[in-house]
């Protein structure tokens, strides 16, 4: 029997186009691009602004708060703009421009100024940065709202979400950063000398990592291997942006805000909805605890060392995510489809934590007492790369017993726990209409940002929980690189930061949906009565039309 293609809109439920929320989803892409980006900054305060492992780290994490400061004025901003271009479009515009004027100015310019000015200049520029950051990533939130209210339809964006961030994350950076730019960018005592001597000269800080390196210098510490990613990964963001501008052009309109109504809201709205929206308030508990782990486990410095030293073997991180990324979408995708979809989105996050807490625990045991310790011999992948069909062949030779479990594991880890990280975003949205439900306000932006803000705060701490335990294993003018000798320290510190922290957060997960009232029935519900509301209201707009005309005559 053919599947019978339901209406865009039918009561009180109004549907997006499919390839409207697969092209939507690619704005939180374009902000993670950057991100992706910023990931590698605490390198460049080390090697071109010239600060200690430590002092960086704290750097990042201040500015990480500074960010989320920064949500709750522009989600009151979304939430009163009502112009012709939109709610959201116009914000996708601005933190476009404002992130890749910042980056490039920062990345090209701050290495060629004045020792005594470069840290002024980063602050000052970072700050602006994260202000156009700021404004990307709340529409991520606050347009779901907008886009579709079927409850069905809301993991979709999850799905892709998860999809695009795997192959962003595993695929697109491994190819271009590990597999090209950093080996274009190492500088080596015998060929680079003179390049190297320029740059230490520029910061003298630098002498001490040559010096333990044999005289070169790793690619992170190189101005070049920054300003060629700013224009790659810049112009990169700046097509999905454009995609996810055109998929909402449909749906940003006040129709489809809420109760269909553009509606005055306050600084007393805010206050309330923190004070009773309970939705809200245990989905940012569950979801910013677990994601301060999860930052620290994907911290550049944190892969670079597990794979680089602990591993001893930096070249197999390429071919690891790219063989990963497939099997993980594959097995996320269905999860998400089969629970999410048909369960409702709190079962899909409880699913994804109780699978998230027994992964980690399956991997952090195999790494203690699996762990290669140095040797390469140990670790080896296959040289597969997914762009390069000639290497397809090699998916089946070349590997160690000891890379083939891990793998698996990460595969099977990664595809579940994927459930509860990545449907947080679509969760948000839930939340925004159980206020409308609960008050008739309409306030995705305040939903968005209190989410943002708490998030980013806790997970500020990320650089600076991997810059602490770095120093604690002695790293304390400069982050471990590839080289560095494994210690039993080390060791510990790395595996506790990549899978051990994270458990911590999941339980808070537990936790949290203890408490969290949105369930699949009650979202219903909710849907259920924001349609009557809206139902009700347009016909008493016919029945005025119908009969003004009657009146006046009379």
């Amino acid at each position: 029997m053919a599947k019978v293609k339901q209406p865009l809109e039918e009561n009180g439920i109004h549907r997006a186009k499919m390839w409207e929320i697969m092209m939507y989803a690619l704005n939180n892409t374009s902000t993670n691009t950057y991100m992706m980006v910023v990931g590698y900054i605490s390198y460049f305060l080390i090697g071109i602004v010239g600060l200690a492992s430590v002092l960086a780290g704290s750097i990042v994490t201040i500015m990480r708060v500074w960010d989320g400061v920064t949500d709750p004025f522009v989600g009151m901003m979304v939430d009163k703009t009502n112009g012709k271009f939109g709610k959201n479009r116009p914000f996708i515009v601005i933190g476009q421009i404002i992130m890749f004027a910042t980056t490039f100015v920062m990345f090209n310019f701050i290495p060629k100024m004045g020792t005594g000015v470069r840290f002024v200049a980063f602050i000052i520029i970072y700050m602006v940065y994260i202000l156009g950051y700021t404004c990307q990533c709340v529409v991520t939130k606050s347009a779901q709202t907008c886009l579709t209210n079927d409850p069905k339809q809301r993991p979709i964006f999850a799905m892709c979400d998860t999809v695009y961030n795997i192959i962003l994350m595993n695929i697109v950076i491994p190819v271009i950063v590990t597999d090209s730019l950093v080996p274009k960018f190492t500088l080596t005592a015998e060929n680079n000398a003179a390049e190297i001597a320029s740059l230490v000269a520029q910061n003298p800080a630098l002498a001490g990592i040559v010096e333990k390196s044999g005289g070169s210098l790793s690619a992170f510490y190189n101005p070049g291997l920054f300003t060629t990613m700013q224009l790659m990964f810049g112009g990169l963001s700046a097509v999905f942006a454009v995609c996810a501008i055109i998929a909402l052009w449909r749906k940003d309109n006040p129709k489809y805000f809420g109760l269909g109504t553009t509606q005055k809201v306050g600084i007393k709205d805010y206050v309330d909805t923190l004070a009773h929206n309970r939705a809200i308030q245990m989905l940012v508990v569950s979801a910013s605890t677990d994601k301060l782990f999860m930052s620290t486990m994907s911290n550049s410095t944190v892969m670079i060392c597990l794979f680089g030293i602990i591993f001893g073997n930096y070249a197999a991180f390429s071919s690891y995510s790219q063989i990963t990324s497939i099997p993980i979408c594959l097995i996320s995708i269905l999860l998400m489809n089969k629970i999410a979809r048909q369960m409702g989105q709190k079962a899909s996050m409880l699913v994804g934590t109780w699978g998230g807490i027994i992964g980690s625990i399956a991997i952090t045991l195999f790494l203690f007492f699996f762990n290669p310790k140095g040797d390469a011999s140990k670790f080896s992948l296959p040289a597969f790369r997914l762009i390069r069909p000639d290497t397809w062949g090699t998916l089946f030779t070349g590997w160690t017993t000891t890379a083939l479990i891990f793998v698996l594991l990460v595969i099977a880890w990664s595809g579940v726990q994927a459930l509860s990280s990545s449907i947080v975003i679509t969760m948000t949205a839930d939340c925004a209409d159980y206020e409308v439900y609960r008050t008739g306000k309409y306030v995705p932006g305040l939903m968005g940002t209190l989410f943002s803000f708490v998030d980013k705060l806790v997970s500020s701490f990320a650089p600076m929980v991997a810059g602490i335990m770095f120093s604690m294993c002695g790293f304390t003018d400069h982050n471990p690189v590839m080289g560095d000798p494994v210690t039993p320290g080390l060791r510990m510190g790395v595996v506790f930061c990549a899978y051990g922290m994270i458990m911590i957060g999941l339980v808070c997960n537990l936790i949290a949906m203890k408490f969290y009232p949105l369930t699949k029935e009650k979202m219903a519900e909710i849907q259920a009565e924001i349609g009557r509301i809206k139902a009700e209201a347009a016909a008493t707009v016919s029945y005025t039309h119908l009969t003004l005309p009657t009146k006046l005559e009379v």
